[in-house]
């Protein structure tokens, strides 16, 4: 009888060995797991009901992985969502009133320099200084580019506020035109703000300072006789309540007050919030050429304003192709180069030069230019307005007349020729006066939020992969102990190989 000799290969059983100790914990973890699906195919005893449980595991894990995608998606689209909330604030600060009289220039000391310059151009030849022809008034706009291209100051011409305001009482307590700051506008010339932040005093007026309810009193004589022809069509005053730190675009919102009338100006607040990148591109920093043309305004600290900013690389871009800049705009004079880093006192037009009417047409009508050189004009993160009601009644009452007429003969505007017999025409021509009420506490605050958050998305993705693969934190704990305990079997695996191998390199 013959015996059969095996072979024993010690290399190949300990290969096996190793590889079933391996499976053994993958299987440890396959059946003790809470991540559904995977007990099933641990368990299954025929190879029909292993495939249905791959399969089911498999098709499950893909629509997870969908709705997981989909939530990361949503998130880093960053979308927002615009909340409104109604609190109740007092004391709140009082806003800052702005007004302008409708006429930018006093017709007494604009009439002898403007004769001078249309005699020079031998347009007129004549000392006649009560009255302006149509020819003339052609001539006008030409006029201040001249001046303010020379450099010359047109401050001259302005009413000040001293000549027009007759009374200031706010909370019952008496202020002046000291108490007022001051700016020039294009349109409307000297321009006064009651209330405005101002540099290095960090006050300003609450509604309830003195104990009163907030409430300004301002009486104004806007001396009509002073009117320079052709120039507006209408008589009365321009005004514009807004936030302590705005420079009040007062040319396009700004409301108008008509003379012979008492107007009554009721507010209440609103605050309007964006959120900060990467929501939205809002920032408050103030860009070079914006703070240069802050810096020319003294006393009052105004912050960011994205439309003066828009205002402004208008301004740049038609410099850039016409060499000059809108005449009409001559308070923005200021221009910021970005190739130099430059800034500059960018000359007027000519008003019959059409360049910079076409060249502020062909930029504001490209969004791609707009992008190109705006890119330093981003969304405010604040905006503070005020929701206004206007009312008004007949003023001035018989009581107040003998007052009016005082303080106008004690002005220094020259009266009107036919003052001693038409005086109280004079006065229902040129008095007003305005009451501007803090209505109520409440405030709108419309806040900008995210739609959805980083704890949403967390949310949503334990709520996703628990639906359909019951998997959760302690489920990929779990996944981890079985990494980690087949990682440390190999360790030591290799360690002892390498052991041996030292052993018997000494024998």
């Amino acid at each position: 009888m013959m015996n059969t000799i095996f072979v024993i290969d010690t290399n190949t059983n300990k290969k096996r060995r190793q590889a079933g100790r391996r499976r053994s914990i993958v299987r440890e973890f396959a059946l003790n797991t809470s991540i559904h699906g995977i007990p099933g195919i641990a368990r299954s005893q025929s190879i029909h009901n292993t495939i249905f449980w791959w399969i089911s595991f498999t098709i499950f894990t893909g629509i997870t992985f969908y709705f997981v995608t989909q939530e990361i998606r949503s998130y880093f689209e960053y979308s927002t969502q615009t909340s409104v909330n109604i609190v109740s604030e007092w004391p709140q600060h009082f806003p800052a009133f702005t007004i302008c009289n409708l006429a930018p220039v006093r017709y007494d000391r604009f009439i002898k320099p403007f004769l001078n310059y249309t005699t020079m151009l031998n347009i007129t030849n004549t000392n006649d200084t009560t009255s302006i022809s149509l020819l003339q008034a052609k001539y006008m706009s030409d006029f201040f580019q001249m001046k303010i291209n020379r450099n010359e100051s047109v401050k001259e011409f302005f009413f000040p506020l001293s000549t027009m305001l007759m009374k200031c009482v706010f909370n019952g307590y008496s202020c002046s035109a000291v108490n007022f700051t001051s700016f020039s506008s294009s349109s409307y010339g000297r321009c006064y703000t009651f209330n405005a932040k101002l540099k290095n005093i960090n006050h300003v007026h609450d509604s309830n300072e003195y104990g009163g309810p907030g409430r300004l009193n301002l009486r104004f004589y806007v001396h009509s006789h002073q009117y320079v022809p052709y120039i507006r069509e209408g008589v009365g005053m321009i005004a514009m309540v807004h936030d302590n730190a705005q420079l009040p675009l007062i040319d396009s919102a700004g409301m108008a007050l008509a003379t012979g009338f008492k107007h009554r100006i009721t507010y209440t607040k609103k605050i309007v919030s964006y959120l900060r990148s990467p929501y939205s591109t809002c920032d408050e920093k103030i860009p070079p050429m914006m703070q240069a043309m802050f810096d020319n305004y003294q006393g009052a600290e105004y912050g960011y304003s994205e439309d003066i900013c828009y205002e402004l690389c208008t301004q740049v871009f038609t410099y850039q192709q016409c060499g000059c800049i809108n005449p009409i705009q001559w308070n923005t004079r200021l221009i910021f180069l970005p190739e130099t880093e430059e800034i500059i006192m960018a000359p007027l037009c000519n008003t019959s030069d059409k360049c910079y009417v076409e060249a502020a047409h062909v930029f504001l009508t490209s969004s791609s230019l707009l992008e190109k050189h705006c890119s330093y004009c981003p969304q405010q993160c604040s905006v503070t307005d005020f929701n206004i009601k206007s009312s008004l009644w007949k003023s001035p009452p018989t009581w107040l007349i003998d007052d009016i007429k005082t303080f106008v003969e004690n002005s220094e505007i020259p009266l009107p020729i036919d003052w001693s017999t038409n005086w109280r025409s004079h006065i229902d021509s040129s008095y007003l006066s305005v009451e501007l009420v803090h209505e109520s506490s409440v405030v709108e605050n419309y806040t900008q939020t995210a739609t959805m958050s980083a704890v949403d998305v967390l949310s949503n993705v334990g709520g996703q992969t628990g639906l359909w693969i019951g998997v959760s934190f302690l489920s990929i704990m779990e996944l981890a102990e079985m990494v980690y305990r087949l990682v440390r079997y190999q360790y030591h695996a290799i360690r002892r190989t390498h052991n041996r191998t030292e052993d018997d390199n000494k024998v």
